[in-house]
């Protein structure tokens, strides 16, 4: 195997134990020598084989340790392959709650095999075959008792209150996470959050109360040797109980978003809707890739047509209550292959972190096999005033191969999205639809609707 030309991950630099590093496209771990002892704990404990059994933590082959890229290197590992990489400003709230839950499922399971998690960042947490799990196999410490644990104030930040911002004043400040990548300021979200918030006993000691404290907390931190006999297990335990709790009370009702029920109440016939499943159904069925990216894929009902062929799709709408309706839709049902998240095309996630490289753009974690662009393009084109040329140029650079559906101009959704602009789209036709997008695409394929204006079509990027 060889090196590829930047081996270690730019985003994987701040823990002493170890490292993601890339080989020949596979992403593997260095784990160093400093790590040691507490590594062999959890292999030998059965921690290890405990939380794989559970889907929360993402098993691992070992691999030869002459693969490592730096010096000091006590084993490398090969992690299954992750299908997609999400960050926590991209997650619904019942995602971010799911994956809050793991990390405390993951904590109690630890401090029963003596280790404790020595950090609660929500980006060691990725959806792994349908289920929120553990991707930093070295994110444990071992566990001394009296001491209160390290990952509390970033849990709080990373989960509890970005779930109780979102669950008490609106979902979309989610996006907050966005600015901090390190999880939302206690003092910021208690600033956002009403007052009834304080009545709940948990988001009272846990986001209001700690807030005022932090700054005493975060000196004592630093501390630890005077920590040492403060903190029972019991006491640790029941902090766990009272964390959990407070999480599990934390709601929030997708239907209040206004695409959450679009699926439902579309513009189609039935026999319109049934058509452009089975043509949908029928162009996959003709090409074969590794991954689709549903772009305003709103509930995902589309989506799982194409994880019917086995294929991983990322399940891509800006509206939080759609995504969050897709997301329990997938883990009531189990699904392995759909990976739902919040993102806007108009305003995609950028690079971010430390030299705009820790976080990948939503574009450079591409390209995708075949993107799916269905009832887009009209709000896209005429919401977004963005002209097909553009269009096609962007979904070209996505991946090589489109499933787009072209919306006339006299649809009523079309009608009904110029009508709220001060301008007339005279360049808004198919005509104009197919000559942009035939500059940067073949269409090999194109149907009509049954009982719809609309139409559909399967294009192969030229390049």
């Amino acid at each position: 195997m060889t090196a590829d030309p930047e081996a270690r991950l730019p985003g994987s630099f701040r823990d002493p134990a170890g490292f993601m590093f890339r080989r020949d496209g596979e992403h593997l771990r260095q784990v160093n020598r400093s790590y040691e002892s507490t590594f062999r704990t959890l292999m030998d404990s059965g921690l290890y084989a405990s939380l794989v059994d559970d889907g929360l933590l993402i098993p691992h082959e070992t691999a030869d340790p002459d693969l490592a890229p730096e010096p000091g290197a006590l084993a490398v590992l090969r992690p299954e392959q992750l299908r997609f990489v999400s960050y926590p400003f991209e997650w619904s709230f019942s995602q971010l709650k799911a994956a809050a839950l793991a990390t405390l499922r993951i904590q109690r399971r630890a401090l029963d095999h003596g280790l404790s998690l020595k950090d609660a960042s929500a980006r060691n947490i990725q959806l792994h075959a349908g289920r929120p799990t553990l991707i930093d196999t070295l994110s444990f410490e071992p566990y001394e008792p009296g001491y209160p644990w390290v990952g509390y104030r970033q849990f709080c930040q990373h989960f509890l209150a970005p779930l109780a911002v979102m669950g008490y004043t609106d979902a979309r400040l989610s996006s907050l996470l966005q600015r901090h990548l390190d999880g939302l300021p206690l003092d910021l979200a208690t600033r956002l959050l009403p007052w009834r918030s304080r009545l709940r006993t948990g988001l009272l000691m846990h986001l209001h109360l700690h807030s005022r404290a932090q700054a005493r907390a975060a000196a004592a931190t630093r501390k630890r040797a005077d920590l040492a006999g403060r903190m029972s297990r019991r006491r640790l335990d029941a902090l766990l109980e009272s964390l959990e709790s407070t999480v599990r009370r934390i709601s929030w009702n997708p239907d209040d978003t206004p695409w959450a029920g679009y699926g439902d109440q579309t513009s189609y016939s039935g026999r319109a809707l049934a058509e452009k499943k089975r043509l949908v159904a029928e162009y996959l069925a003709t090409v074969s890739v590794e991954s689709v990216w549903d772009v305003g894929g709103n509930t995902g009902d589309f989506s799982r047509i194409a994880t019917a062929e086995g294929v991983p799709v990322v399940s891509i709408d800006s509206d939080p209550g759609a995504v969050d309706v897709n997301y329990r839709r997938m883990a009531a049902k189990g699904e392995r292959n759909i990976f739902p998240i919040v993102a806007d095309i108009t305003n995609p996630s950028p690079s971010l972190g430390w030299d705009n490289r820790e976080i990948a753009s939503l574009a450079a974690r591409g390209p995708a096999g075949l993107v799916m662009a269905l009832a887009l393009i009209h709000h896209v084109a005429i919401g977004n005033n963005t002209g097909f040329d553009r269009l096609a140029r962007f979904f070209a650079a996505l991946g090589p191969r489109l499933l787009v559906e072209f919306v006339p101009p006299d649809d009523p959704m079309a009608l009904g999205l110029v009508a709220m602009r001060n301008h007339d789209f005279p360049w808004y036709t198919q005509s104009e639809f197919e000559l942009a997008f035939g500059r940067h695409f073949q269409i090999q394929r194109s149907d009509a609707i049954a009982d719809s204006k609309r139409r559909l079509y399967l294009m192969t990027a030229r390049r």
